[in-house]
């Protein structure tokens, strides 16, 4: 029965999510806690899978202290072009489908930066715990991505161009997106795109540095018994969504001042100031060489 139940579930997963061989067969290794899907060529990367696995949700479970009562299945690619076409984003390496139990990661990516292999299992393996225990609805897309980027250690879907301070600017500069804009869904284009997941990321942390790990937790926990996210966030930290953000807010500007940003940039500065003063001299000692060319050519007259 376990033989039969694998098979069709690994049929439905490749008749929804199409996975390109190049004359390739794709093969599946399973475990009474995972299943993993890959190309042939892959096969020791999925080995690697399903020995990091256990630990892996081991440590989920215990940080967001939900049980994973269920098998997830893992899809490796190493076609760039077709992971990018399933995932419909040039952006990102790894995508979850909660409504499948699937993950899908780009090991293209991956085989360059092979360490980044447990923590993308992590972050994506989170989005489909907590869809397990939260209805859809009921889960705002920034508190989503959010608590999987804080139990991955930071680490985002987006890495293909990441950009650290992209946040720094958009507090600086007032061009942050509302967290109520961060309800539903991210923005599709690159820049509004990053600046979503990290200030995901940041919010979320900032929850965690000020109302501690069971203020997180309870936010969780009330959304699990239906709370509208507003109502889970005033039961679990007894301010308003309007109120946090306010707070997170004043609280990042400190911490994003034109002083930090000048630091953090000060290679970059310095080489911009290098360039343009030697455009400068460039300049000045062309304009000197065309003097003295008159000059001289007086002298003969």
């Amino acid at each position: 029965m376990r033989c039969r139940n694998t098979i069709l579930l690994v049929l439905s997963l490749l008749l929804l999510h199409p996975m390109p061989l190049k004359g390739e067969q794709a093969s599946v290794i399973e475990t009474d806690a995972v299943i993993v899907l890959f190309e042939k060529s892959l096969e020791g990367v999925a080995k690697g899978v399903i020995d990091i696995y256990p630990a892996v949700r081991e440590e989920l479970e215990e940080t967001l202290e939900w049980r994973l009562n269920f098998r997830p299945a893992v899809l490796l690619m190493k076609d760039r072009k077709a992971f990018q076409q399933m995932a419909r984003s040039t952006l990102i390496m790894a995508f979850a489908d909660p409504g499948q139990g699937l993950i899908v990661i780009d090991y293209s990516y991956m085989a360059a930066h092979p360490s980044l292999l447990r923590t993308t299992l992590k972050h994506e393996l989170s989005h489909l715990l907590l869809h397990r225990h939260i209805q859809t609805a009921n889960l705002p897309r920034w508190l989503d991505e959010g608590i999987a980027q804080w139990v991955s250690g930071g680490m985002a879907e987006i890495l293909m161009n990441r950009d650290r301070f992209i946040l720094n600017r958009t507090v600086l500069s007032g061009t942050y997106i509302r967290i109520r804009d961060l309800t539903m869904r991210f923005p599709a284009e690159e820049i509004p795109l990053l600046t979503a997941y990290e200030e995901s990321r940041d919010l979320t942390e900032y929850i965690h540095r000020e109302f501690g790990r069971n203020g997180l937790l309870d936010i969780l926990r009330y959304l699990k018994r239906g709370d509208t996210p507003e109502r889970a966030i005033h039961r679990s930290l007894f301010i308003s969504l309007d109120e946090l953000e306010r707070r997170w807010l004043n609280d990042l500007r400190k911490r994003s001042t034109w002083f930090t940003y000048l630091t953090v940039h000060l290679y970059q500065i310095l080489f911009f100031l290098g360039a343009l003063l030697t455009m400068f001299g460039f300049i000045r000692a062309r304009i000197k060489k065309r003097t003295y060319r008159k000059d001289d050519s007086l002298s003969d007259d």
